[in-house]
Parts: structure tokens; sequence; C-alpha cells
């Protein structure tokens, strides 16, 4: 941030403002505080029957990966709603009601993961402007080595575990990336 977007003014300094505990961007002409909030990413694991449907991504990161229809909230609409348009966007497909499935936060990357459940309204998709391909996927033809996000791979992983049980819960847990491995001794 190279302007404060309340006043204009350049002098943007990082401090703990006064009542606060940690460090933030305050204007020094008008003492705006500007907040950086982590971002939301929602989508769904959309099925039909026994199969999942998954799309290709046409888009960096993780181009031409496999992935659930998932993407950023926008302002002014609810987490279901940009669930559904989401989906729409990149497979053209409707759901049923949805159902939260799974909500993961990623505090490397300042993200937070809500995957809703959803059942398609009919077995009718295509690939939106994200997306190279949508196809529907069984459990066994699952492109594991080809999912885009690791967020992707552990949704997948408990919806399957769960089918096995028939019970759905809401999963709630972090998602902390694997330490580097350490150097090799030379």
């Amino acid at each position: 941030m190279n302007y404060c977007s309340h006043c204009g003014s350049a002098r943007l300094v990082q401090k703990v403002p006064e009542g606060d505990n940690l460090p933030r961007i305050v204007c020094e002409d008008c003492h705006t505080i500007h907040y950086q909030n982590p971002k939301i990413i929602t989508g769904c694991l959309p099925t039909w029957e026994d199969k999942i449907l998954l799309c290709k991504r046409a888009i960096e990161p993780r181009y031409g990966l496999w992935t659930l229809p998932a993407g950023f909230m926008e302002n002014n609409e609810t987490v279901e709603q940009a669930a559904v348009r989401e989906t729409w966007e990149e497979a053209k497909a409707t759901l049923s009601p949805l159902s939260l499935y799974v909500v993961f936060s990623l505090p490397h990357i300042s993200q937070v993961y809500m995957m809703f459940r959803a059942k398609l309204r009919e077995p009718t998709f295509a690939p939106g402007t994200e997306s190279l391909e949508v196809r529907l996927f069984s459990q066994d033809e699952i492109p594991w080595e080809q999912l885009a996000f690791f967020t992707i791979r552990r949704t997948l992983t408990l919806f399957f575990q769960d089918c096995q049980t028939g019970q759905f819960p809401v999963h709630v847990g972090d998602i902390i990336p694997p330490a580097s491995p350490p150097p090799p001794h030379s």
C-alpha cells in the first residue's frame, strides 16, 4: 500500500496502534488504520449419484490440475452465494441446497477455506472460463496425483471416509504446510 485509501496521503507507516496488539498500516495524516485480514475461499463438493464433479484449472496457480469448484468470496455476498457462484462460473452446474462441510484455516497464506457439500440438480455441466475440462469422477477415478491443492486432497479424503459411515459432520481444522526438509550434510 503506497497511499491512504481514505485521504490519499503517502505518509503510511506500520505500527501498533493504541489499543491494539498487532502492527497495522496507519496513515500519519488522517490516522486511518488499514486492516489486512484473511481472504475467504468458498466452493462446493458437488456430487451426482456416487461421483464427484471436478474442474481442470485453466488459470494459475496450478494450471492444468484438478480441483473442486471454489474461489474467493466477493463483497456483498454470503458464503453460500459465493460457493454457488463459483460452481456456476467454473462448471456451469446448478446445485441442490448446500450443507457446510469443511472449514480450514491456512494461516501461512492468510486464507480461510470453506467447502459445502451439494448434489447437482441434474448431470449437466460444462467448463467455465476458468476451467479446461469438467468431469464426474468415481472414487477410484480421482486423479490424486493431479489435484491442484492440498485443501482439495484433504476435503476429498474426508468425504470418502465419511461415505463409509454415512455421517457427514462439519470438519474444522488448520492446514500448516510441512516444514522444508533439512539441507543434506556435506
